[in-house]
């Protein structure tokens, strides 16, 4: 089953959260606000600051804020910051130099990357300000 971990769900309620607030707050601010474990904010604000989607801000005011506009960071963004490559399967992601073994005979070499590339693009078309609305993403019409 395709599924993003815990660490990367936890990030993306985080970035939500900032983005709908739009002030600079302390790591425990965050885990107060979120109910996300302190030790948990302060991993992930790590990765993200890493990544540039959110900045640290030194002082007595100072916390975590972030670091590009919520419709300039993309659901990709937010997964590969703490996950890293998004890759369905080893083959999509191993380098020129590395085979797998079975790549010359495999049935589906090549195939793989088409569906990477999909999924790829789809998680790169929802951005941050379209995950901090208040109103869903997709309605799901009501059954007769």
């Amino acid at each position: 089953m395709f599924r993003i971990n815990k660490l990367t769900d936890y990030a993306v309620a985080l970035l939500v959260d900032m983005a709908r607030t739009g002030c600079v707050r302390s790591a425990q601010q965050i885990a107060s606000d979120t109910g996300v474990p302190l030790p948990t904010v302060a991993k992930i604000m790590k990765l993200l600051a890493k990544d540039g989607l959110v900045q640290s801000i030194r002082g007595a005011a100072g916390g975590y804020g972030l670091g590009r506009a919520p419709r300039e960071i993309t659901v990709a963004h937010m997964i590969q910051a703490i996950e890293g490559p998004i890759a369905l399967t080893s083959c999509v992601e191993t380098s020129p130099d590395e085979e797998c073994g079975i790549e010359a005979l495999c049935p589906m070499h090549g195939h793989w990357n088409r569906v990477n590339n999909a999924v790829h693009r789809a998680l790169s078309e929802v951005t941050l300000a379209d995950m901090a609305q208040d109103r869903p993403l997709f309605v799901v019409p009501a059954s007769a």
